[in-house]
């Protein structure tokens, strides 16, 4: 029942332990004792683990609490635990040293939201400007695609399915211009730099839940905010409380930002950000993938010419063949020489079944 020792009982006493996107890294820090304490506790109940085995866990919150160093919480819409602990004493970073402002936040009706969107984007497009479109479920996005497809709208879909090195490629080719429209469930929030997308649909926004929460709403809209001409537009049928919450909580922002601007002489200016920066890992990858494909078909390759090399030979030859690998097999075995005896017995067996099977060798037997 003891806490599990990890790599932060290693930290000094003066460390100072930052914990980014903290909205959602709280959580998650609570859900893995919780998570992996259900999936084990079945396990032990139906025999299947010893009871032992609850003892290998991660930490629990309670425990990582008295771990925790002197602490900074880093977020954009801060969680209820973060804003108790730094008792009021929160320091607000929104102006931006480009001088860009937070999206303009604009509501349309639900009814003609896929009509309406599909104006928008080409609106967009004819100046060369990027579209990320949200939905609130896997269907909806997937039939979105499509219809915008079917308008030659030159659209991707992003979810949960896709590897993360793919997603990272299909966001560049947002970035390097493909395609002009990306459309996601819940992909399209914290994390995504991306300076060319100049809006930021969401449909069903009056849906209250998870996904159209206000802080899923803030952090979505955000996504715009790279852009010079930045723009969120909700389709919604009525205003719901997490939609106030987020436009007001947007507009005051800006109402900030737009003052600092005006004191200060300042000038918007939209990111100018390289393409490979989300290009360079991915590509490393894929070269080491690519290198491990090279390096598996050349095996093959040299095994199918050894193969080809055998079926060849007659067969006294070839007999004389397993008779000396055989010796040689004994003789690694003998001098304890185990991985090479075992290379030399796999390959022994793989002539055998190669077509060879009548042809014994007489190393070994007495």
């Amino acid at each position: 029942g003891e806490p599990p020792p990890t790599l932060i009982d290693y930290l000094p006493k003066t460390a100072l332990l930052v914990i980014d996107e903290c909205h959602v890294t709280i959580p998650q820090l609570g859900g893995m004792y919780r998570g992996d304490r259900s999936r084990k506790e079945t396990l032990v109940e139906y025999g299947f683990r010893l009871p032992s085995a609850l003892d290998n866990r991660p930490l629990r919150f309670d425990e990582f609490e008295k771990l925790m160093p002197e602490t900074i919480f880093v977020s954009a819409t801060p969680g209820p635990y973060e804003l108790e602990k730094s008792q009021g004493v929160v320091i607000e970073q929104v102006v931006r040293p480009t001088g860009l402002i937070d999206p303009e936040v604009e509501v349309r009706p639900v009814a003609t939201q896929v009509d309406d969107l599909l104006s928008e984007i080409r609106a967009r497009t004819k100046v060369n400007e990027r579209v990320l479109v949200t939905t609130l479920t896997k269907r909806m996005a997937e039939d979105l695609t499509e219809y915008l497809h079917e308008h030659d709208v030159r659209v991707r879909y992003l979810h949960s399915d896709i590897e993360t090195i793919e997603r990272a490629e299909i966001i560049r080719d947002l970035r390097a211009g493909v395609f002009d429209v990306l459309v996601g469930i819940n992909l399209l929030r914290e994390g995504l730099d991306l300076p060319e997308v100049s809006l930021v649909a969401i449909l069903d926004a009056d849906k209250e839940g998870f996904l159209r929460s206000a802080r899923s709403l803030i952090q979505t809209i955000g996504r715009a905010a790279r852009h010079l001409h930045g723009k969120a537009i909700l389709y919604a049928g009525h205003i719901t409380a997490s939609m106030r919450f987020a436009i007001d909580e947007t507009e005051r922002r800006r109402q900030k930002q737009t003052a600092h601007n005006e004191t200060h002489g300042i000038t918007p200016q939209s990111v100018v950000k390289a393409l490979r920066e989300i290009i360079d890992g991915t590509q490393s990858v894929k070269f080491n993938t690519g290198a491990r494909s090279i390096a598996k078909n050349i095996a093959n390759l040299e095994a199918a010419e050894e193969e080809a090399k055998y079926e060849a030979m007659p067969a006294g030859a070839l007999s004389k063949l397993l008779n000396k690998l055989e010796k040689q097999m004994y003789t690694h075995a003998r001098n304890l020489e185990f991985e090479k005896a075992a290379a030399l017995r796999d390959k022994i067996q793989t002539i055998r079944s190669r077509k060879f099977g009548v042809i014994e060798g007489n190393a070994g037997k007495a």
